[in-house]
């Protein structure tokens, strides 16, 4: 596979700008580093995005994370090895990624849980990871970005 494009970070600098801004904010949040993580990681699979799903993986595994999470974010329902506030979390990213999937977009179940452990801040803090990694699952799939090209 070879990317579609290498430059667009000079490009639309401004809107690249903007979703590194955003990051900025979550890296501030209340929200553990290493959950915010798992849901780039999941949301990234869900989509299909090799560039993001490496870079996620990577960056958690440098920050700490064992393999053995890495290894079962995509079947966190019947893995151990998570919390249950990072199952809520993994949820709502699910439930957001996947809007098409469901007439009620978010179902208050996935939110209501969600809500058990995340105050209005931490909240906050989740819809506005889930919406930036489906932002950037978006650029780099449909630039075909290529997995690993970060560390080359």
């Amino acid at each position: 596979m070879q990317a579609r494009m290498t430059n667009l970070p000079e490009i639309a600098a401004d809107a690249y700008k903007a979703l590194l801004n955003l990051e900025g904010y979550l890296r501030r949040t209340s929200v553990p580093n290493s959950t915010l993580e798992l849901v780039r990681l999941r949301a990234s699979q869900i989509n299909g995005c090799g560039f993001c799903a490496d870079m996620h993986a990577y960056d958690a595994k440098q920050a700490g994370e064992t393999d053995e999470r890495l290894w079962s974010v995509a079947t966190w329902r019947e893995a151990p090895y998570f919390t249950d506030e990072e199952r809520a979390a993994l949820a709502l990213t699910e439930a957001a990624t996947r809007l098409a999937d469901n007439s009620a977009g978010v179902p208050d179940d996935v939110w209501d849980e969600a809500a058990d452990h995340y105050d209005e801040d931490g909240l906050a803090a989740l819809v506005m990871c889930i919406a930036a990694i489906n932002a950037w699952n978006r650029v780099n799939v449909t630039t075909r970005q290529i997995a690993g090209a970060l560390r080359s």
